[in-house]
């Protein structure tokens, strides 16, 4: 049989896009392979942009005053009109929002202003020295279109220097210009005034990429001057900036301007003649951004970022990166409705200096990331809390030692945890992962991240994935940073600070934490204020409130440390919006299988360590792991959740010391709603498919014919009954499916002259099927339990199925985080019976009760492919059972929920190892634990004076129904099995008397 079609290679930079069809390509044409060359995705959008002013940036010509007392306080709802007009330019579908202004540039009467609550207000981070409000874009009204006629632009004479340096320059400067097209979108703004280019730093490169960009998008020429020549300079364009550093000559004293001069003698242009009006463009230059075209590691460190360079790292940068420069034009602004606002004219300048720079900085955050080499200044804020400083106080209390040592402590904590984040050391990893990436893997695939794009603008940005692996943040991470996006800061275990390796991470984003930190309230506080600093300060964070790897497949129950954290520390400043963005991450193959495995046999959990981890490299290099997909579910609006589940609170922050009562609620009911949108996000691939169908034989064997049917029908069952507009399902035929099992070696084929048969070599390989199959498992829930009502009753009522199915929901709707009420679910099993009916599975032979279902008598093909529905389900009724079992075996107040717990494992693994030995979720204790706490919340148990478990007739009644579901002969064996405990109460007492 032919092989399955290879599916679009690994996007790393940019091979499939967000959204894109999951259409199998031949991986060996050239055309798809992944080349480190390829053009970079640009920035769609500004996710999680944080202002910071560059280290040694001086103005150009001058520097601001501060603002007089006595000046009026800036119109906030003129300067919304001007950020208005730039969100909606279509320049590189880049989103502009909020950002901040420094302290010094601010006025007075702004200060003290009131804002409003609706308007999102960023706060800057520890890289600058004080916190900055809201400064809307450049302040001025759309202009009115112009009555003459544009006059097509005409070639302007170049001046001899430009076309000389230019000439020398060309060969090693290449332009990638941003819109594609920008006459096209300015020009519409433009209307034939005259252009005035802005540039963020001053230079003769910047001069002359300026002017070729220009040249070659059919714009106004920077070198000609604008008519009269208001700037005096014989040029059209302006820089807010003046390199001074690593210059040979010293730069001498700074300059006694309190103004902009350029801007300034533009601006007295305009009150001099009301008829001038001039269109202002922001212009943006980056050399060297993306990280895929870098050609060695120089190119690499001397690639753009926030530092403000001399002029012969500027002269390197350009060597190495110029062919990979970016030129991004911002939407023009009028001056003319700048000088209108009727503003004193140094205060006009001002202002006009510092919207510029803002925009700059956003622009330069959403293009290469924020500034976040900020480790030192962001642990010395942590310090300085006041929540902090009085933990140090009761840290030195306790130690009877004094201030000094305790804030040793306390410094020492907060280095453990701070990460120490790298552009150069992100953008290495990022050229080294990339060979990696498409060695080991078939393919990554990214679905709906173009609607994040659309969402998160203006958002605290929070990354909430399921964890299967230890790739999943590596992934992460480098496709958002390939696609446009700045990475997050990664909460990561402390094991996971190896030497060398626990560097690289850090310098990657990562910031470590302890497994538990109860019992160090200094460390609890200064875990938390860090987290508050990060939330406040607008850097996206990615943490796993699954607390560690699923070892089975599912959703492990939400810890929701991470969230009360985030919570609080938005609830503290509440000025970004907090955006919770569900990912789903699903693999073909696991690298951390056999470790899995180990430890689903009961075999202790082994410590990372830097040899371990490389002794395992060169057999991870030889694998083969087949295909990724990132899928990003519905995201979830912090502010929506406080509407529903806190509507006292006011918006108002709270103190570090608040603790409402509607806190706890509205965390585990985020928690909660996460997992939902992840497992509604999830991806079916064929190792899903195959596992669902093979595990349900005994021998996890099935004919060829019987194999391809079954499949069929899975992906029958998605399609008629879709989960999630965000499920994303493989395109590929049960045979194309099938090859590809055998090519990753998953399936094993046995030829047989009656045909062949398809199975699973050994119970091992078995086992790590069912984590496959336990990924997808909540997609197939109405239809397992319709085929386990079938599986000992021939027939039955749809009443009776509808019933059974309310009352065993809560359990399942627990445990596999589905996103139905009961009402919504009892609809979505009778549409399944209607697809079961049409495929022949069941037919309706009765009008009573609701309708009298029933299936095909004897061993067909229908009642082999209903089985092997419900098999999936199978095994969390038999989990239930146990519990009900030794529960009603050893009666009520003999047991705590813990000791219930414990037996409930041991008897379940027990029945594993006579019987079914592909049962991993056997040996997990926590899907009892969730069993058994949803019991309390039904109030079918609850804890007696004791602490012990008491219960009455209705779990007996409960208990009864489980024949339904359940054959005698498990159900025997299940009570057999079902240990008492040592001793009971009553036995005590007899032997005491």
């Amino acid at each position: 049989m032919t092989g399955m079609p290879k599916q679009t290679p690994l996007p790393f930079p940019d091979a499939a896009s967000a959204d894109s069809a999951r259409t199998p390509v031949d991986a060996s044409d050239p055309a798809v392979t992944v080349d480190p060359a390829a053009e970079p995705a640009p920035a769609d959008a500004e996710l999680n942009a944080v202002p910071h002013d560059r280290s040694g940036e001086t103005a150009d010509d001058a520097v601001e005053p501060p603002a007089s007392a006595a000046e009026p306080a800036i119109e906030p709802a003129a300067e919304a009109v001007v950020e208005a007009e730039l969100l909606s330019a279509p320049v590189s579908e880049s989103v502009i929002e909020p950002v901040t202004e420094s302290a010094a540039d601010r006025e007075p009467e702004a200060q003290a202003a009131t804002v409003p609550a609706s308007a999102p207000v960023a706060v800057a981070p520890a890289a600058e020295p004080e916190p900055e409000p809201d400064q809307p874009e450049l302040p001025i009204a759309v202009p009115p279109v112009a009555t003459e006629s544009r006059e097509r632009t005409q070639p302007a004479h170049r001046p001899w220097w430009a076309r000389l340096l230019g000439k020398i320059m060309a060969p090693w400067v290449s332009l990638t210009i941003e819109p594609k097209a920008p006459s096209e979108h300015i020009a519409e703004e433009w209307h034939g005034r005259p252009v005035c280019y802005v540039l963020e730093d001053y230079g003769l490169s910047n001069a002359l990429i300026l002017e070729r960009a220009c040249r070659e998008s059919g714009l106004p020429s920077p070198l000609q001057p604008l008519p009269g020549d208001p700037l005096g300079r014989k040029r059209a364009y302006v820089a807010l900036s003046r390199r001074h550093a690593g210059t040979l000559a010293p730069s001498g004293p700074p300059s006694a301007k309190t103004h902009s001069g350029s801007l300034a003698r533009l601006l007295d242009a305009h009150r001099n003649d009301p008829a001038l009006d001039v269109q202002l463009v922001p212009v943006s230059i980056f050399v060297g951004r993306a990280p895929d075209r870098s050609s060695g590691w120089f190119s690499v460190l001397f690639s753009e970022n926030w530092t403000l360079v001399g002029r012969f790292r500027r002269l390197l940068a350009i060597a190495l990166n110029g062919r990979h420069t970016t030129v991004r034009f911002s939407p023009p602004v009028s001056l003319r409705g700048i000088v209108d606002e009727g503003l004193p004219s140094e205060r006009t300048v001002r202002k006009l200096s510092r919207v510029l720079r803002t925009h700059f900085r956003r622009i330069r955050a959403a293009v290469i990331g924020p500034d976040l080499s900020t480790r030192r200044m962001l642990i010395d804020r942590v310090l300085a809390s006041e929540p902090v400083k009085d933990a140090i106080a009761d840290q030195a209390r306790r130690d009877s030692s004094d201030s000094t040592e305790a804030w040793k402590k306390a410094h020492a904590m907060a280095y453990e945890i701070a990460a120490d984040y790298s552009h150069p050391v992100v953008r290495s990893l990022s050229f080294i992962l990339t060979p990696v990436w498409n060695r080991i893997y078939r393919g990554v695939l990214v679905h709906h991240l173009d609607q994040l794009k659309q969402d998160a603008p203006g958002h605290e940005v929070v990354y909430v994935p399921c964890h299967r692996s230890h790739m999943d943040y590596l992934l992460l991470s480098y496709l958002l940073y390939t696609k446009g996006i700045v990475p997050p800061h990664i909460v990561a275990g402390i094991n996971l600070n190896l030497p060398v390796v626990g560097t690289i991470l850090r310098k990657g984003g990562a910031f470590f934490i302890r497994r538990s930190i109860r019992g160090s309230a200094l460390y609890s506080a200064i875990l938390s204020e860090y987290v508050a600093q990060l939330v406040s300060g607008g850097y996206s964070i990615e943490y796993f409130i699954e607390g560690g790897r699923s070892r089975t497949g599912r959703l492990l129950p939400p810890k929701g440390g991470m969230i009360v954290m985030t919570v609080r520390g938005f609830l503290r400043q509440p000025t970004r919006p907090v955006l919770f963005q569900p990912i789903y991450v699903g693999y073909e193959k696991l690298m951390e299988g056999n470790s899995y495995l180990d430890e689903l046999s009961g075999k202790p959990k082994e410590k990372e360590s830097i040899w371990q981890l490389l002794w395992g490299i060169p057999k991870v290099l030889r694998s083969n792991y087949g295909q990724v997909v990132v899928n990003f579910g519905e995201p979830i609006r912090l502010n929506d959740m406080l509407a529903q589940h806190a509507p006292e609170w006011d918006g108002r922050p709270l103190e570090e010391e608040d603790k409402p009562s509607w806190l706890s609620a509205t965390v585990d009911a985020v928690a909660e709603q996460i997992q939902v949108n992840v497992n509604r996000a999830a991806d079916v691939n064929p190792i899903n498919l195959l596992a669902l169908a093979l595990l349900s034989t005994p021998k996890h064997a099935m004919g060829e014919a019987d194999l391809l049917a079954q499949i069929a029908l899975s992906k029958t069952l998605l399609a008629e009954l879709p989960y999630s507009d965000r499920v994303t399902v493989t395109p590929h035929t049960p045979q194309e499916i099938v090859a590809h099992g055998e090519e990753i070696n998953v399936l094993e084929r046995i030829a047989h002259p009656l045909g062949d048969v398809l199975g699973v070599d050994g119970d091992d390989k078995a086992v790590l099927l069912s984590y496959f199959r336990n990924n997808v498992l909540h997609l197939f829930t109405a239809a397992s339990w319709i085929a386990c009502c079938f599986q000992h009753n021939r027939r039955m009522s749809l009443a009776g199925v509808l019933r059974l199915g309310r009352s065993v929901y809560p359990f399942l709707q627990a445990e596999l985080f589905l996103p139905w009420s009961e009402d919504e679910f009892a609809e979505r099993l009778v549409r399944t019976v209607d697809v079961f009916v049409r495929s022949g599975l069941l037919e309706r032979v009765s009008d009573d009760d609701g309708g009298i279902l029933a299936r095909n008598a004897g061993q067909t093909d229908e009642v082999f492919r209903l089985r092997a529905i419900g098999h999936s389900l199978q095994q969390a009724f038999e989990r239930y059972y146990i519990a009900i079992s030794v529960l009603v075996k050893n009666g009520p107040g003999t047991m705590s929920a813990g000791e219930l717990e414990s037996l409930c494992q041991l008897a379940a693994q027990r029945l594993s190892l006579l019987y079914a030995p592909a049962a991993p979720e056997f040996f997990d204790k926590t899907l009892f634990r969730g069993f058994i706490q949803k019991l309390r919340e039904l109030r079918l148990v609850w804890p007696d004076s004791e602490g012990k478990l008491a219960f009455d007739q209705r779990l007996d009644a409960w208990a009864k129904d489980a024949k339904v579901i359940l054959g005698r002969e498990l159900r025997h064996t299940i009570e057999k099995i079902s240990p008492e405990m040592a001793a009971k109460p009553a036995a005590k007492d007899a032997a005491s008397a």
